[in-house]
């Protein structure tokens, strides 16, 4: 290396040492101290919200319970239909009256089993059964919701407002940072 590249190498490192030995001191001569102003004015803030809530409504309701038919015969019935059919048939004189009054005592024996069915059926009560009927309705409601505090201060003769989460009281806690200006 020559003369003059180690002279600037040496003239960048003493440069470099004194802007760091500069930015360390003012660095290490800021200081924070905590102190206490008094509280002028504390307000809530507050926010308006829509609540929804399920809300269940149940009742109770008395129902007649059916009577099940499914358990009768329909044996009558059949059988009354194929009889009527028969005599029916047998009436007729030739072929195209044996048909019609095939049908038609079809017809009317289906009538008579039906009527059969219903003479032997025995009457049974009504019977009532309470039945619980539920639904869901949504209810909304209007609430207002803390969201801190508007909190007006003095420090130094001079008024200051910042919003805070919670009450300060009669005193605020401040961090006071200070450093000097180049």
């Amino acid at each position: 290396m020559n003369i003059h590249t180690q002279a600037k190498k040496r003239s960048m490192l003493a440069i470099a040492l004194s802007a760091g030995f500069w930015l360390s001191s003012s660095v290490a001569s800021a200081q924070t101290q905590y102190v206490y102003a008094d509280v002028i004015d504390t307000r809530p803030v507050y926010q308006s919200v829509t609540i929804s809530e399920p809300l269940e409504t149940c009742w109770n309701e008395q129902v007649l319970v059916k009577e099940d038919r499914h358990g009768q015969s329909r044996t009558p019935v059949l059988i009354s239909t194929i009889v009527g059919g028969a005599i029916g048939n047998a009436l007729g004189t030739n072929k195209s009256s044996q048909r019609v009054g095939a049908v038609v005592g079809a017809v009317l024996g289906h009538s008579v089993g039906r009527d059969i069915v219903k003479a032997n059926h025995k009457p049974q009560h009504a019977r009532y059964q309470t039945v619980q009927h539920c639904e869901v309705t949504e209810s909304y409601r209007d609430e207002e919701r803390l969201t801190g505090y508007q909190v007006r201060y003095r420090y130094n003769g001079e008024e200051y407002t910042v919003h805070t989460d919670h009450d300060p009281g009669r005193k605020i806690r401040l961090r006071v940072d200070v450093a000097p200006v180049f």
